[in-house]
């Protein structure tokens, strides 16, 4: 199974382009599942340690659910709007809250693919990518990025309001391409 989780706060570009590339996934014979963190209750890590000791945070909230379905996957594909050069604060609290998962590396070697959405077309979505980026190699994941004829970073949509991206031909192939790249990498590790 592929996940691919929307970090905005919102229902739009960055959610759009994360269901393409999961489109693109299932096209090559995956299950897909999509999260929203637009509407999810996520508190951020208050650096309490309980998880050293459980491996389980002990906040409530709908993170653990989403860490679930992290465990779950073959691979996970990750988008975020640009704020200010990097992740929206909703992602960060799920990046810094997936500690539980660094104990025993639960997320070894699961491919991972990321994509972010500016406001222009250089408008932060690398250095956001490379965030999620660092994310993936600090859990011991496997990076890609979109698949050839653009093969770059990942998927790079340019969006100012809700549905820009629909009509982002760039930023609909390099997402599409990612989700087709994740899927092929998954199918050669587990061949």
């Amino acid at each position: 199974m592929i996940l691919g989780i929307s970090g905005s706060p919102r229902e739009g570009n960055t959610s759009f382009l994360v269901k393409e590339a999961l489109k693109a996934a299932a096209n090559e014979g995956f299950d897909t599942e999509f999260i929203s963190l637009a509407k999810k209750e996520m508190n951020p890590c208050i650096a309490c340690n309980v998880c050293k000791e459980t491996g389980q945070c002990q906040i409530i909230d709908d993170v653990e659910d989403i860490l679930n379905k992290m465990r779950e996957a073959d691979g996970i594909i990750i988008g975020s709007p640009v704020y200010f050069g990097g992740v929206s604060a909703q992602l960060k609290i799920l990046m810094d809250r997936s500690r539980p998962l660094r104990y025993g590396f639960q997320l070894k070697n699961k491919v991972g693919g990321a994509i972010a959405v500016g406001a222009s077309r250089n408008g932060g979505q690398e250095t956001t990518i490379q965030q999620i980026h660092n994310f993936f190699l600090i859990h011991s994941m496997i990076i890609v990025g979109d698949a050839e004829p653009t093969a770059h970073y990942g998927g790079t949509g340019v969006g100012k309001d809700p549905e820009d991206c629909k009509n982002d031909d760039i930023g609909l192939e390099t997402a599409r391409n990612l989700g087709r790249k994740v899927a092929e990498v998954v199918k050669l590790i587990k061949r």
